[in-house]
């Protein structure tokens, strides 16, 4: 590991910005291990060697569970890269996590929904409509999300550049049905004034994978339960920095 000790600052300001200790974050490793049923043997020593660049990059199954925490891929949490797309790995080759969308052709009738095991890792535009009571009209959000999955669940965080506001989505796929919930901070400069929304959402898979419809759910000001409709339409198979780079402007 010679010559490769260069700290990792990117997953020290992300654990720190998720105001984590090392042990903290160590804990939530081994939680989202469980979760998604690849337990780990995160530790407080682990996240140290990580942060000070002593192992460049994790083993798959540590990989994974950095994304589960932190909402990122593992391509904007400061390891190291190889060349082909791969994460480096300090013990067993590489982690590719850019594996495409599949199944985008139509299934048989008779054949059961393969959405259920088919993979929605990606950039997403997401959209929704909200009637504003203090404005008397009906206003659309839209943000760019990367959408990462670890086996039933899904993870959605808008990147930063597409929309003045941050949207977050923890979602369970079941079938063709999308269940979970939504959480938006608004912008501090912005008519809501920083104010934070959450709320559930669900959504169905069309059979071609490229867009999901349905609805949300959530509390107004004046805790009145509003809906309205949202969708999440496909746009890049890749989550590389480059990809995501490229989807950090304003929604359109």
């Amino acid at each position: 590991m010679a010559g490769m000790t260069a700290p990792n600052t990117v997953l020290r300001g992300v654990r720190t910005g998720m105001r984590m200790s090392q042990d903290d974050f160590a804990r939530a490793l081994q939680a989202a291990g469980h979760r998604v049923g690849e337990p780990n043997d995160a530790n407080k020593r682990l996240v140290q060697r990580w942060e000070s660049g002593v192992i460049a990059a994790p083993r798959p199954v540590y990989a994974r569970a950095l994304e589960v925490v932190t909402g990122l891929p593992i391509s904007l949490l400061g390891f190291a890269a190889v060349p082909g797309g791969h994460v480096a790995d300090d013990q067993h080759g590489g982690h590719d996590l850019t594996s495409p969308v599949s199944g985008l052709a139509t299934p048989t009738p008779t054949a059961k929904p393969a959405t259920a095991h088919r993979s929605y890792e990606g950039v997403w535009l997401s959209r929704y409509q909200y009637y504003s009571s203090g404005r008397e009209e009906s206003f659309a959000g839209q943000h760019f999300v990367v959408l990462l999955q670890h086996g039933d669940r899904l993870t959605a965080r808008s990147l930063p550049g597409s929309a003045s506001s941050s949207l977050s989505l923890d979602l369970t796929v079941d079938g063709a049905v999308i269940t979970g919930t939504w959480v938006e901070q608004t912008d501090p400069a912005g008519y809501y004034r920083g104010a934070r929304y959450h709320g559930a959402i669900q959504l169905l898979a069309e059979p071609t994978g490229r867009r999901m419809a349905g609805k949300w759910v959530g509390f107004g000001k004046d805790m009145d339960v509003n809906t309205g409709p949202w969708e999440l339409v496909f746009r890049d198979a890749s989550t590389s920095k480059a990809t995501l780079d490229r989807y950090n402007t304003p929604a359109t």
